[in-house]
C-alpha cells in the first residue's frame, strides 16, 4: 500500500468515526424523545476507485414496523375510547345516578314527597309553595340535562372540525417529507432525520384516524385507513367538513342540518358498518354527535314526555278542558306527541302556577283552571297527581317502551342505563390503555440504551484514535523522506 492510499484510508476512517460519534450523540440526546428510533451507521469497505478505506453506506433507524403499526392502531382505539368514556361520564354526571342528590331521580322523588306532604295539610300555603318549587326544580333539571347533551353534541361538531384540520395539515406535511426523502434517497443522502419527522407527523394523525403505512419506492410511503380509504399515495387526499353554527335536538345529519365527511369530494360514511375509517377520535366524535348523544336525548325526552303526559291526562284535573296543558307544559302550551323531540329542553312549569306568587298556589289543590280558591281541606287533586306519578304505565316511546313502570322506576331505569353505558365505556378505555401501553413498551425495547450507546462511544473513540495515530505516523514518514 502506498503512503497516499494509507493516508486516504486513515482519513476515511476518521470521517466515518466522526459521523458515528454524531449518531451516538444524537441517540443519547434523544433518550427521552417520544417516537425517536435508535440509529446506527452501516460501514462498508471502499473500493480502490474511492481511494480504499471505509465509507458510510447508510444510517439505519431501528423500528419494528409491525409493532409500530399495531401501536398506531392502539393509539386510535385509545383516543376513541377516551372520547366515548368522557362523553358518557359527563352525561351521567348531569343526569345523576338514581341515588345521587340533585339527580333527575332525586328531583322527582322530592317532587312526589312534596305532594304527599301537601296532601296531608292542603290548606297550608307553605306546603303548596314547596310543591311548586319542587316541580319547577324538576323542570329545570330536565332543561339542564337536555342543554348539556346538546352542548356536548356541539362540542363534538367543533372537535370534528379541529380533527379534520389537523389531519389535512399533517397529510400535507407528510407529502412534502415524502418528496424530500425520495430526493435524498436518489442522491444517496442520509434520510434518517426526515424519516423520523415523517413518523412523528403520522403519529400525530393516528389518535384521530387509524392508518396503515405501505412502503413505496425511494423510501416513500402510502397511507390508508384499515377500511381502504387512501389518504396518501403520491398525491395527498383532502378531507372536508363544515361546522354547524347551532346544534339542537332537532338538528341531525339525516335532516341535513349537520355536515358529513368527504374525502376528495366524495361522501364517506363517518361511522358504522359501511365506514372505511375504523376507529379513533374522529369516528368517535361523529358517533357521539349523531348516535350516542341523540339516543341519550331521546331517552331523556321520553322520560319528560312520560312526566308531562301523566299530569295532563284527561280527567285528572276537572277544571281543565280536553287538550289543555297539565302541571308541566311544552314551553307554555300543552304537549303533543308529534313534538316529543327536544321536550326535555322546553319542559316548564305551567304559567298558571308561580312559586313566588301566593295567589296562584291554590291551583295546585283546586285545579289549574280554578278562578278562585276552593275548599282548603280538599286534597283529592293532590292525591290524584301523586297516584298519576306512581301508577305503572307503559311509556309511549324511548328505550323502555313496552314495559310498565311508575315514573320513579322509569327515571331510575334511564339513569341506570346511562350508568351501565358509562361503566362499559370506562372498561373499554382501561383495556385499550393497557393494550397501548404494552405495545409502546415493546416499541421502546428497540429504543436508545444509554449504557450500550456509551460503550459504542468508547469503541468509536478507540477507532478514531487509531486512525489519528496512523495519520501521525504517515506524517512522520513524510517528514523523514523530505529530510533525506
Amino acid at each position: 500500500m502506498s503512503i497516499t492510499s494509507a493516508l486516504s484510508s486513515a482519513l476515511s476512517g476518521l470521517s466515518a468515526q466522526s459521523r458515528a460519534a454524531e449518531v451516538v450523540a444524537s441517540n443519547l440526546a434523544n433518550l427521552t424523545t417520544e417516537g425517536y428510533a435508535r440509529r446506527d451507521i452501516e460501514l462498508t469497505a471502499a473500493g480502490q476507485d474511492f481511494g480504499g478505506g471505509v465509507r458510510i453506506s447508510n444510517v439505519t433507524r431501528h423500528v419494528d414496523s409491525g409493532v409500530l403499526a399495531d401501536r398506531r392502531l392502539a393509539d386510535s382505539s385509545l383516543a376513541g375510547a377516551e372520547t366515548r368514556a368522557g362523553f358518557l361520564e359527563g352525561v351521567q354526571r348531569t343526569v345523576g345516578s338514581p341515588d345521587a342528590s340533585g339527580s333527575l331521580s332525586a328531583r322527582l322523588a322530592a317532587f312526589e314527597a312534596s305532594l304527599v306532604i301537601a296532601a296531608a295539610r292542603p290548606e297550608d300555603g307553605t306546603r303548596l309553595q314547596a310543591v311548586a318549587l319542587r316541580a319547577s326544580e324538576l323542570a329545570d333539571a330536565f332543561n339542564t340535562a337536555s342543554d348539556d347533551i346538546q352542548a356536548r353534541r356541539m362540542a363534538a361538531d367543533a372537535g370534528i372540525e379541529t380533527a379534520v384540520s389537523t389531519i389535512n395539515t399533517a397529510l400535507e406535511q407528510i407529502g412534502t417529507l415524502n418528496a424530500r426523502i425520495a430526493t435524498a434517497t436518489h442522491k444517496g443522502q442520509d434520510t434518517a432525520t426526515l424519516e423520523h419527522d415523517r413518523q412523528r407527523r403520522i403519529d400525530s394523525i393516528t389518535p384521530f384516524l387509524p392508518l396503515r403505512e405501505i412502503p413505496r419506492e425511494n423510501g416513500t410511503i402510502a397511507l390508508m385507513t384499515p377500511g381502504g380509504a387512501v389518504l396518501l399515495d403520491g398525491t395527498v387526499a383532502k378531507l372536508d367538513f363544515t361546522r354547524a353554527n347551532m346544534v339542537t335536538p332537532e338538528t341531525t345529519l339525516g335532516a341535513g342540518g349537520l355536515s358529513g365527511l368527504t374525502i376528495n369530494g366524495r361522501n364517506v360514511p363517518p361511522s358504522g358498518p359501511g365506514s372505511p375509517l375504523g376507529d379513533g377520535r374522529l369516528v368517535a366524535l361523529f358517533e357521539l354527535r349523531d348516535s350516542t348523544a341523540t339516543t341519550a336525548q331521546a331517552g331523556l325526552d321520553a322520560l319528560a314526555r312520560d312526566v308531562t303526559e301523566r299530569l295532563q291526562a284527561p280527567g285528572l284535573d276537572p277544571t281543565t278542558g280536553p287538550g289543555a296543558a297539565g302541571l308541566f307544559t311544552d314551553g307554555a302550551t300543552a304537549f303533543t306527541a308529534a313534538d316529543e323531540t327536544g321536550i326535555a329542553g322546553r319542559m316548564a312549569l305551567n304559567p298558571a302556577i308561580n312559586p313566588q306568587d301566593g295567589t296562584t298556589l291554590h291551583r295546585l289543590r283546586d285545579g289549574l283552571g280554578a278562578a278562585s280558591p276552593g275548599p282548603s281541606g280538599d286534597a283529592s287533586l293532590l292525591n290524584a297527581v301523586t297516584d298519576a306519578l306512581t301508577a305503572r304505565r307503559v311509556p309511549a316511546s324511548g328505550p323502555f317502551a313496552g314495559q310498565a313502570h311508575s315514573l320513579a322506576d322509569h327515571a331510575a331505569a334511564f339513569a341506570s342505563r346511562l350508568g351501565q353505558d358509562a361503566r362499559a365505556a370506562d372498561a373499554e378505555l382501561s383495556f385499550t390503555a393497557t393494550q397501548r401501553g404494552e405495545l409502546q413498551t415493546m416499541l421502546l425495547r428497540d429504543g436508545v440504551d444509554s449504557d450500550a450507546e456509551t460503550s459504542r462511544l468508547l469503541v468509536i473513540e478507540q477507532a478514531y484514535g487509531a486512525n489519528a495515530r496512523m495519520i501521525q505516523t504517515l506524517d512522520e514518514m513524510m517528514q523523514t523522506l523530505l529530510r533525506i
